[in-house]
């Protein structure tokens, strides 16, 4: 469960050709953009949501959990345990301007893959990592983590790539939470020392 710091935080249209008939005719809906999800478990939601949303082409970013067996689980039934659920973010995006691939890509650098127990300050179940992929997302997740899995030679990788599942926003608190809390969550980030620990996994 995250620290006593982090649970104190918590409290605190244009016409249409140039004739007159043109002119009067209505004119063709917008078609909306083709968007896609992503579904992504990094440990805390906070800074999987904020990892993503300011990406060209991510519409939004939507922190709650996925891969349980509770229906529209509250975050104090899935901290606590014994739901299955992982925190995840689902990521909203639109693949005319950013492929899933590269969201999957730049998922492994915001989190440490060799850690089985969960991430950072986060420990537990429902803090372990995945990314949950639909049949036709999984080529392209597989082969992200076989490029990841090569870039950390001799390490133990241990982020599945698992079938898409139900995905249950969380409570609205949480939702942007590192927007709206900027202070807050910079001294949750640094207590948990994530900088630190994601150089040390992947350099730079």
């Amino acid at each position: 469960m995250r620290g006593a710091y982090v649970l104190a935080a918590i409290l605190t249209v244009f016409p249409v050709g140039v004739g007159a008939s043109a002119q009067n005719a209505p004119a063709p809906p917008r078609t909306a953009a083709r968007l896609e999800t992503a579904v992504f478990a990094g440990g805390c939601f906070w800074s999987t949501e904020a990892n993503f949303e300011h990406m060209p082409g991510v519409v939004s970013a939507v922190s709650g959990f996925s891969g349980g067996r509770v229906a529209n689980p509250s975050y104090e039934q899935v901290v606590r345990g014994g739901t299955g659920h992982l925190e995840a973010v689902q990521v909203v995006f639109d693949p005319a301007r950013i492929s899933y691939r590269r969201l999957v890509d730049r998922f492994w650098r915001t989190i440490d893959p060799t850690d089985a127990q969960g991430q950072f300050c986060d420990r537990g179940a429902s803090y372990r990592t995945a990314v949950f992929a639909t049949a036709a997302q999984r080529p392209a997740a597989e082969a992200s983590r076989a490029a990841a899995v090569a870039a950390l030679p001799g390490r133990r990788f241990v982020t599945p790539v698992l079938d898409a599942a139900r995905f249950w926003p969380a409570e609205a608190y949480h939702q942007d939470f590192a927007r709206r809390n900027p202070a807050r969550y910079a001294g949750y980030s640094r207590f948990c020392r994530r900088a630190a620990r994601l150089r040390a996994v992947w350099g730079g």
